[in-house]
Order: C-alpha cells, then structure tokens, then sequence
C-alpha cells in the first residue's frame, strides 16, 4: 500500500505531463495549417504571425485554434521599435535575455500601434530587421513614385 501511494505523485505528473504535450501539440497543429497560407510566418508560445506581401497578421495560439487574430498592413506603419522589459532597444544588439520581448508597429495614425510579444530575444531581432528591410523598401519606393509624378 505505502509503494502505491509513493508511486502515485509521479503517475499524476506523468499524466499532467502527457496533457500538456497533447495541448501544445494541438497549437503547433493548427499553427502548421493556418501558417500555408502566408509567405513567411513564425509560432512561439506567445504568438503566431504571418506576412503576406505588405499585410501582417498575428494572433495568439491555443489548442482550439488561433485566436484574437488581427491584420495590418505595412503599408500604415510609420516606425517599428523592439522593446524588452519595456525599454527600446537597438535591434542590431539584442540582449541575451528578458521577461517582456516586443516588436512594436507604430501607425500613422496618432496613439496607434500594435505589440507582437516574442519568446526570444534573438528571434524578435531577426523579425524586427526583416521587417525594418521591407519598411524601407516600401517607404524609398514611395518616395520615388512620389517624386515621379
């Protein structure tokens, strides 16, 4: 009896254990699918996010599916900022770590911007230069079209 009770601890976190690997295993299966859909996309535990052409959309994973999904466009977006523990830093010199981790898309439009939050320090730096890349693209094209007319 007291082998039973001993051993019980360790079979209720086995099976917690099992839960949680099915739970995360449901979310990386309904990212895989909505992510066919787009040309470059990323998952972590906090959020997915998806680029096609000039539109961003991000949302949350769950293992019900993605939820709270929104759309941008580059197009509307006036500056972007990595942000960990709330403090901008340099996106060429990432830190090795924080507790917060954000790219922030800052829109035209006075007191609008959406935070796409990161696991990694290192993986928001590299969406955060792509993303920085394509934006002065878009704006230098602007700019030329502009000055053709």
């Amino acid at each position: 009896m007291e082998r039973g009770l001993l051993w019980l601890p360790l079979l209720v976190a086995f099976l917690w254990l099992a839960w949680q690997g099915s739970q995360e295993y449901q979310k990386v299966e309904a990212y895989r699918v909505w992510a066919e859909q787009f040309e470059r996309a990323k998952y972590d535990i906090y959020a997915v996010l998806g680029q096609n052409g000039n539109d961003i959309t991000w949302g949350k994973p769950t293992p019900k599916g993605l939820i709270k999904l929104e759309t941008f466009s580059l197009l509307d977006v006036k500056e972007i900022k990595f942000l960990v523990d709330e403090k901008q830093i340099e996106i060429e010199n990432p830190p090795q770590k924080g507790c917060v981790i954000e790219l922030e898309f800052l829109f035209s439009e006075p007191a609008k911007s959406v935070r796409v939050p990161f696991t990694e320090t290192s993986l928001a730096s590299q969406w955060g230069k792509y993303f920085q890349g394509v934006l002065q693209n878009l704006n230098s094209q602007n700019n030329y079209n502009g000055s053709q007319e």
